[in-house]
């Protein structure tokens, strides 16, 4: 027998204030066929007004319990991936454990920017694994609108606000690659690409928060190619190979990175959730987002063999096998 990270509920939530594409062409050189053309986007949420990061973590942590059949308490740990925390410090997590009700365990924030719910995912199976939580909820959640540089055509229409959590519990398996939970996990970093994806700004160095900046054309060559490789070695690790996927639930940048990466490794678009159309680059909450939809729509099913993939600034990209 081995203790495995298996899934138990999923939630997902997006402000109510959603954001078309021609929105933008009173204010920048750009259209919405130009926007659909580049990058697969139709439209995007913003938070509302004094809405802020943790309060978008909490709509999706007590959607995700309610999935799980779960209280507040029956959690030993929140994890939340984030690259728009509410406030330099105190975490998010902690931010959403008051907010949840939740009165005992702990939470810390994660921050790998896109690739931050891959990362959560591979500390929280980390933590049942050990023995040191039974019960983790993991939330990505972001805010990205609060960091755009609003004339800067080029990224500004590309990002969205959104939160999506998954909980993970403590489950004994067989230990072969038929179990439900995670099967195995990959993470990659290598800071000498930093200039492609990265804000100006930070306390330490400017005292703002300063505006996201990208290199999009090198960027989008090295994502198709780290993403493909990190799934590879994912699936190699899980003792599987791509035709053992039932679904890439891939971060959802851009339509064309999302269709190179999936003729990559081999398989049809047929084979991948897809939601950039509808929430565009939400940063660390597009994977359990799409998650939260591919179930809702009722593509995922029990049992289904899952990757996910993504990379962010850093740059640091990873992928996850996950039996659903």
């Amino acid at each position: 027998m081995i203790k495995r990270a298996v899934a138990k509920g999923i939630g997902h939530y997006l402000p109510e204030r959603v954001v078309p594409n021609s929105e933008f062409e009173n204010s920048l050189d750009t259209s919405d066929e130009w926007i659909r053309t580049r990058s697969g986007i139709e439209r995007r949420h913003f938070a509302a007004e004094g809405e802020t990061t943790s309060d978008l973590a909490a709509h999706a942590a007590r959607a995700a319990l309610a999935d799980a059949g779960m209280v507040a308490d029956d959690i030993d740990a929140i994890i939340v991936a984030t690259s728009t925390p509410d406030l330099t410090f105190p975490s998010v997590a902690t931010m959403v454990q008051e907010k949840i009700g939740m009165t005992r365990g702990y939470g810390f924030d994660v921050q790998a920017v896109c690739a931050g719910f891959i990362f959560a995912l591979s500390n929280a199976n980390a933590l049942i694994v050990s023995g040191q939580a039974d019960r983790v909820l993991v939330i990505g959640a972001e805010t990205f609108s609060r960091i755009m540089d609003w004339e800067d055509r080029a990224t500004c229409v590309l990002f969205g606000d959104g939160a999506g959590a998954l909980i993970l519990e403590a489950a004994d398996t067989a230990g072969t690659p038929a179990d439900q939970g995670i099967l195995a996990t990959d993470l990659n970093s290598d800071g000498r690409f930093r200039e492609m994806l990265y804000v100006d700004g930070g306390v330490s160095s400017t005292g703002t928060s300063g505006k996201l900046r990208m290199q999009g054309n090198p960027l989008f060559r090295q994502a198709v190619e780290k993403l493909t490789s990190t799934a590879h070695r994912t699936l190699e690790k899980a003792g599987l190979t791509e035709t053992d996927v039932d679904w890439i639930v891939p971060h959802q940048a851009n339509i064309r990175i999302i269709q190179g990466t999936a003729k990559k490794m081999g398989l049809p678009m047929e084979k991948v959730v897809v939601t950039v159309q509808d929430h565009g680059n939400t940063s660390a909450a597009s994977i359990p987002l799409a998650l939260a939809v591919g179930v809702a729509r009722g593509q995922i099913k029990r049992g289904d063999l899952l990757v996910a993939e993504a990379i962010g600034g850093g740059l640091a990209w990873g992928s996850v096998a996950l039996r659903w």
